[in-house]
């Protein structure tokens, strides 16, 4: 049976922990020089709707380390931006690729991809979710803290993709997500009754003063995402409010870690004296796509 993660509920708490557990692994072998060639002669296809820095990077230079090959793929490129149809793409791709990830401005268009292919799919990320940063950063929080649960995180921005995958990752870490985001760009409330109804501790909070205290992470992601460029204007002004700077890291606890999946506008949403001061975690944050994206790989490929 093929596996997929498409969304973080696609998995068990189970298989979140192997991933991320192979994932260390895998860091350490990287950082010993030591890269074996778990996936000789296998390919991954990736399709970008969307720009890409760290996901295009993290899984081609992944593949390369594992053994394997990757593709990138843009519609300009492909016959479905000239109007061949997403079933008949994923049916001929799965012909001739191990597997692929998908970066698009639809969520639908991912599932429907997944639905007719015959190979492993995954949500480079959506506008519902994008699962593989919430494993980088999951895994940046367990090595500063050594643990997930009984930590407060604190979400701070745009109610987004990336917010919804926060709110999910909480069903497995047991760390409680507080959520403190402008009422016209709150999350999803569907996202947040699944969460809950499987057990994760969302906190909705008036303020962002009010999501950071006493936080041990706080978060948070560009106000102006790709595709959201027509309303900037309206959204830096409602967002102003919402920017993590030193007074509010301040009223996390003195060890709190500061988070930011990239990139950054610096000065609105997060400033230059968090991000490159010492309660930063945002590079190693960086870093650690590279190492869940191979972890994940091997792990939908069944290669571990």
């Amino acid at each position: 049976m093929k596996r997929n993660l498409i969304s973080l509920l696609d998995i068990t708490k189970e298989e979140f922990f192997t991933i991320l557990d192979l994932a260390a692994r895998l860091k350490a072998e990287r950082r010993a020089g030591t890269f074996k060639p778990y996936l000789n002669r296998q390919s991954l296809g990736m399709i970008f709707e969307k720009s890409s820095t760290r996901t295009r990077i993290s899984f081609e230079v992944g593949m390369h380390e594992l053994g394997g090959t990757a593709l990138f793929l843009s519609p300009d490129d492909m016959q479905i931006g000239r109007g061949e149809s997403i079933a008949d793409t994923a049916r001929v791709m799965s012909r001739f690729v191990s597997a692929v990830m998908i970066r698009a401005f639809s969520h639908e268009t991912i599932e429907e991809f997944a639905r007719y292919a015959s190979v492993p799919v995954i949500n480079g990320l959506s506008d519902r979710e994008h699962p593989c940063q919430i494993l980088a950063d999951v895994m940046t929080i367990r090595e500063r803290f050594e643990k997930l649960d009984n930590l407060r995180v604190a979400w701070i921005g745009d109610g987004n993709n990336v917010c919804h995958s926060i709110i999910l990752s909480a069903i497995y870490t047991g760390y409680e997500v507080c959520i403190a985001c402008p009422k016209e760009f709150m999350p999803d409330a569907a996202v947040i009754e699944i969460a809950q109804a499987r057990g994760a501790n969302i906190v909705l909070c008036d303020t962002p003063g009010e999501a950071a205290k006493g936080a041990d992470v706080v978060i948070t992601d560009t106000w102006v995402s790709m595709g959201d460029e027509q309303e900037e204007a309206l959204r830096r002004e409602i967002f102003k409010p919402y920017q993590i700077n030193s007074e509010l890291m301040d009223l996390a606890k003195p060890d709190a870690v500061a988070l930011h999946c990239l990139p950054a506008h610096r000065g609105d949403e997060i400033t230059n004296e968090v991000m490159d001061g010492a309660q930063s975690a945002i590079w190693d944050e960086a870093e650690n796509r590279l190492h869940a994206q191979k972890a994940l790989i091997l792990w939908i490929l069944n290669k571990i």
